[in-house]
């Protein structure tokens, strides 16, 4: 049987070869901490968490929705005000977008939308992107979501066209005309992609994938840095890394990563601060004993504290 004995052989030898292949190495996170009481419910994650996040505004419909997305609004409505952008969901029913001024920590506005995760938002070129069912991205007129948030109760948005199948749409962030959206992986790491966005919406794809890391669940950025927020589960303490851009390889990037509160979700820059949103604090985990730390808030950081960890 020389076929056989052939497709043996090459079968061994390329398990020969796989067995062999070098497997990521872990990175390593600063887990440094007192354990103790601090600022947040529960106990402190890290001393490098705590010594540059401090609380932030309320995020509302907690008792109803899950929050999970998070983006930024420059000058949302023509007078020089600014809004936070937090997506929310609740299963069976649809989700919501809130509008929150990080200067008053006031909720200016709630939106529904159809339903889905809403993992990811982001607002570039007129238009909000959000994360539809499966791996695919809606968007939203900005001149029509103004109108929404400025209507009296929780209106009903419908997207621009058909929803826009991407790789992965976990999470969504944006600079300048460039959408990153990801995969969220819990057993690895995880890939993204970027897409350049038209006047009109369209997003078109550029080769090759960033690598991410494991559980990544947000993400901003900035001119030279990405920022992740990663999570999985109501026990575990969560992580957010800082990587310095250019290298896809994730392995060759310079990068820092230090424990955070449990349950992060989006990430958002504004105005030289990181705002950063907690799941923790839905109705879905805020009464079980187990959810480690319950954090019904946004926490915010300077982005500079952040970024100077990989300069």
């Amino acid at each position: 049987m020389r076929v056989l004995a052939i497709s043996t052989a090459i079968i061994t030898t390329a398990a020969a070869l796989t067995s062999t292949l070098p497997a990521h190495a872990a990175i390593s996170c600063d887990t440094s901490t007192s354990g103790g009481s601090t600022f947040y419910d529960g106990p402190s994650a890290s001393y490098k968490y705590d010594a540059r996040f401090s609380n932030s505004a309320s995020i509302p419909n907690l008792g109803t929705h899950t929050p999970q997305g998070a983006g930024t609004w420059y000058n949302w409505d023509g007078s020089g005000t600014n809004l936070i952008l937090i997506a929310s969901y609740r299963e069976g029913a649809d989700s919501q977008i809130y509008g929150i001024n990080p200067a008053t920590g006031a909720t200016v506005g709630v939106v529904a939308i159809a339903e889905s995760h809403v993992g990811g938002i982001t607002v570039s070129k007129g238009w909000a992107f959000v994360s539809g069912q499966g791996s695919s991205i809606r968007k939203y007129r900005l001149t029509e979501l103004r109108d929404a948030l400025k209507a009296a109760g929780t209106p009903y948005l419908a997207q621009v066209g058909t929803a826009r199948d991407v790789a992965g749409s976990s999470f969504i962030g944006s600079y300048g005309d460039s959408l990153f959206s990801g995969t969220f992986n819990a057993d690895g790491r995880g890939t993204m992609y970027e897409y350049k966005i038209a006047d009109d919406g369209t997003l078109t794809t550029l080769a090759g994938a960033w690598e991410i890391p494991t559980k990544t669940q947000g993400l901003t950025i900035t001119a030279n840095h990405f920022i992740y927020s990663t999570s999985y589960g109501r026990g575990n303490r969560s992580n957010i890394y800082v990587v310095k851009r250019g290298q896809k390889d994730l392995d060759a990037a310079a990068l820092s990563c230090f424990r955070a509160p449990s349950m992060t979700e989006g990430i958002t820059e504004y105005n030289g601060t990181a705002y950063l949103v907690y799941e923790s604090g839905s109705h879905l985990y805020a009464s079980d004993p187990a959810t480690l730390n319950v954090i019904p808030r946004m926490h915010k950081a300077t982005i500079s504290s952040l970024t100077s960890l990989v300069p």
